[in-house]
């Protein structure tokens, strides 16, 4: 992966987030309500904004933080996307794979900080 494209793939996963705030808030607003979920996707889809920019500086410093960027990835994938498909399905089991986001973007800040140490 090249920082290009992770640039560029950070991007996507903004626009991403944009439309899927937008939708729960909209399309979605009375399901998810309905069925006590709107708390749920509303926190997926503030982690996922709050980790992006760290996934910019990841992609835009000299070396490229591949690792904390894919961490941080992997972040948004497990924690932020178990929580979407949970408020989706009411699959409690998918809780279970929430923490294992919650640590990949634990390890993406500490991954973060020793880049940014040798890139300054």
């Amino acid at each position: 992966m090249t920082a290009g494209t992770a640039f560029r793939a950070t991007c996507g996963l903004g626009f991403l987030a944009v439309a899927l705030g937008a939708f729960g808030a909209h399309g979605l607003k009375d399901t998810l309500t309905a069925n006590g979920y709107l708390p749920i996707w509303e926190k997926a889809v503030f982690y996922q904004f709050v980790h992006l920019a760290p996934m910019l500086v990841a992609a835009r410093l000299q070396p490229f933080a591949v690792n904390a960027w894919i961490a941080f990835f992997l972040g948004i994938l497990l924690f932020s996307g178990s929580l979407f498909l949970l408020a989706l399905t009411g699959a409690k089991w998918l809780g279970a794979v929430t923490p294992f986001g919650g640590v990949s973007f634990l390890i993406g800040w500490l991954l973060l900080a020793g880049a940014v140490k040798r890139a300054i």
